[in-house]
């Protein structure tokens, strides 16, 4: 007899999960809050709720967010399917009817017979096999659970990430490699600086503190603005503030000039192979237009690609680097993470990690090796920047081809770049799945990534 898979909480990931395990035949007890429970972000009772935007992004395969779509296609994905038959007219994004999006998915699985829906809060790590995807708001019974289980040091209640640059878009000529001089164990290349005159850093000054910011909803927003200070809130303390702390030019020699800058930001590596870097200290709640406004008003970064910008919301999330194995599951256990309580963000990236779970929950049941997507993909290389102990500290991050392994080659400019990514990924993705026909089948034995469209 199968054993039965408990999934907590029914949003993307965790509808996904079951929907996913249920096709492979193996029975599944999914837990969902609402409506009993507290949910202030959400409005109805349906499943897989889009409480933000009703925009999954772009479509295209040479963009990352078009890519995870191809590769979700070819794992076979039960909620991309269904978003499809949802979309509403978007240009080259897939937007959908949010409500008629939920009701599918919670009619798919009110319908699936190897489902228990239980409309009950779960406050307690459950026994036997299981998927926590409890999402952003994880419940306070449920996260102190949690933090007990993984170490109350390894889970964030607060997403204060700062925006992240793509390096090839970064102005090398005016943008210099160099660590502080009381920094001696960073390696060259960890820190790169954007040097600033006093009237580059008193203009940038100016409209950073005069930019539209983002309103923190009611029930986020007085804990959210006393755990982290945006970088805004700090500049409005004084014009010379941010000079004094964030952006503080001690120990570092512009060698344009041979002498000290003004100001400086420093760009942090954000993993091993230097292709992301950070703003350090700017972890911000401007609106994303506004801050690619002002954020490329910094010496270097005039052009730059931001592959993430930075956001400020109430978010419960796993120091996943530290405390879950390369399948997102807590080493030691039968307990896996999926959706954003792993710091993977978006709706198409939770969508993923479902679908990623339910794999390797099949795996572990009938004794097989565990999934390990290709690095060259989009969510491949998500889950390795996330899994990854270099990766420190460790903050939220969606798809982007940042985080991806270099081509190997001559340089591309960036349309044929992503393009080349695109190829790459989708080839060796299909490769793997091919080699693994026994975690990527129905229950009947036919591939979940054959279309039924």
């Amino acid at each position: 007899m199968t054993r039965l898979v408990t999934v907590v909480g029914g949003g993307l990931a965790g509808s996904e999960c079951a929907l996913s395990l249920a096709a492979r035949g193996i029975p599944v007890r999914l837990y969902e809050q609402r409506p009993g429970g507290n949910a202030p972000a959400h409005r109805t009772q349906d499943l897989a709720e889009l409480v933000c935007s009703n925009s999954l992004k772009a479509l295209r395969p040479e963009s990352a967010a078009g890519l995870l779509k191809s590769e979700l296609t070819l794992m076979g994905s039960r909620l991309l399917r269904m978003a499809r038959r949802c979309a509403v007219p978007a240009g080259g994004a897939l937007a959908v009817d949010r409500e008629q999006f939920s009701a599918m998915v919670t009619q798919a699985i009110e319908d699936q017979p190897l489902i228990e829906l239980v409309r009950k809060e779960v406050v307690d790590i459950p026994e036997g096999h299981v998927v926590i995807a409890a999402g952003p708001l994880c419940s306070p019974g449920l996260s102190a659970a949690l933090s007990s289980f993984v170490g109350g040091e390894r889970l964030a209640f607060f997403d204060a990430a700062a925006p992240v640059v793509a390096a090839e878009s970064i102005d090398r000529s005016v943008v210099f490699a160099q660590s502080r001089y009381e920094d001696a164990e960073a390696d060259a290349g960890d820190y790169l600086n954007c040097p600033m005159n006093k009237n580059t850093y008193e203009d940038f000054w100016n409209e950073l503190v005069g930019a539209e910011r983002v309103l923190a909803r009611d029930f986020e927003q007085k804990e959210l603005f006393s755990a982290c200070q945006p970088v805004e809130e700090v500049a409005r303390k004084g014009i010379d503030t941010l000079r004094f702390g964030a952006l503080k030019p001690v120990g570092i020699k512009d060698p344009g000039t041979g002498r000290r800058p003004w100001a400086v930001v420093q760009l942090r590596a954000e993993n091993k192979e230097r292709t992301a870097y950070n703003l350090v200290g700017f972890q911000t709640n401007l609106t994303w237009p506004e801050q690619r406004r002002v954020f490329s008003m910094i010496p270097g970064l005039e052009n730059a690609e931001f592959v993430r910008l930075g956001v400020m919301h109430r978010n419960t999330f796993v120091d996943t680097p530290r405390c879950l194995d390369s399948t997102f599951a807590i080493p030691g256990t039968t307990v896996r993470l999926a959706g954003q309580i792993t710091g993977t963000e978006g709706y198409v990236e939770a969508i993923a990690s479902g679908v990623l779970a339910a794999a390797n929950v099949a795996a572990d049941l009938r004794g097989y090796d565990r999934v390990r997507l290709p690095r060259t993909g989009a969510f491949g290389s998500l889950v390795a920047y996330a899994t990854n102990p270099d990766t420190l500290p460790y903050q939220p991050m969606h798809v982007n081809f940042g985080i991806v392994p270099p081509l190997e080659g001559k340089r591309l400019r960036k349309k044929e770049r992503y393009v080349a990514y695109s190829k790459r990924a989708q080839q060796d993705l299909r490769e793997y799945l091919e080699r693994r026909p026994e975690l990527f089948c129905d229950a009947q034995g036919n591939p979940l990534g054959a279309l039924d469209e």
